[in-house]
């Protein structure tokens, strides 16, 4: 059973794991460094223990204490009851789900032992089906597009360098714990990484506008048992080296002059379109 404290003093140390939650660059640099990340609100939070997250502590206001009693009683990381004024005063924004936990992240698979396991997944329904991401930094977007991924039956997912990361709060809460569902990693050396996919038999569409593309619907047809499907960044797509390693072009035909959509939305279509005729 876990300790409650009374906590008033907004520079107690013991809070220090919730301190300035809306600087995105201190979150960036201090939440994967000290292996921590932030799960907001009931459901959240319960998934993410669910999820086989450890928890290093909760930080919740008065009226949530009794709503999460059973988490309370289960595990054994300290509760630090607040005010949500001085919730607000630590965490720099008002906490209105009203309960926040740190959890300590777990060591990401490599790239090769994450494209066995969807592999091993993708054995247990009809066809394989990845997403890559290329340098997606909204987080909104790839909380989104996470939520799609889970919801969609991806068996897994993978992130280039430089895109956001998962585990910000803004994305866990955008996915509402998706994230914590689908298996993901991030890449090493992208696009040479493209050869992985191949190695492992998947082959790789890459969503585009290029006039010489496929539309997903001609690509679908074609039932591939082992897909991976890339999406790039927000502004302008996928980098042309990445377009140049993949196997396949694919766009989403547009009507009414809108040329695209947004990354989230385009994941959402793609993942639809793309899913086994058994599912």
């Amino acid at each position: 059973m876990a300790d409650l404290i009374t906590v008033e003093d907004p520079d107690d140390p013991r809070l220090r794991d919730y301190t300035g939650l809306t600087d995105v660059e201190l979150r960036r640099k201090r939440e994967p460094i000290e292996g921590l990340f932030i799960a907001e609100g009931e459901k959240v939070i319960r998934r993410a223990k669910d999820a086989g997250y450890e928890m290093r502590s909760m930080l919740l206001s008065a009226k949530w204490v009794d709503v999460m009693r059973d988490v309370i009683d289960e595990l054994p990381a300290p509760v630090y009851a607040v005010s949500p004024e001085l919730a607000e005063r630590v965490t720099g924004y008002h906490v209105h789900r009203g309960a926040l936990a740190s959890m300590q992240r777990k060591p990401l698979p490599t790239a090769t032992d994450l494209l066995q396991t969807a592999t091993n997944i993708g054995q247990e329904h009809t066809g394989q089906r990845v997403a890559i991401f290329e340098d997606i930094v909204d987080h909104a977007n790839l909380g989104a597009a996470f939520r799609n991924a889970a919801a969609l039956g991806l068996d897994a997912v993978f992130l280039t360098p430089r895109c956001a990361d998962p585990l910000y709060r803004r994305s866990v809460k955008v996915s509402m714990g998706a994230v914590f569902s689908v298996p993901w990693t991030r890449l090493e050396s992208w696009p040479k990484d493209v050869d992985l996919f191949r190695q492992h038999g998947f082959v790789t569409a890459a969503l585009c506008l290029a006039e010489n593309s496929i539309t997903i619907d001609q690509l679908a047809s074609r039932q591939i048992e082992k897909l991976a499907l890339l999406l790039g960044t927000e502004g302008e797509g996928l980098s042309t080296d990445a377009l140049r390693a993949a196997d396949e072009w694919v766009r989403i035909p547009m009507a009414a002059g809108v040329d695209s959509l947004n990354v989230a939305a385009a994941s959402a279509v793609a993942f639809y379109a793309t899913r086994p005729t058994s599912a």
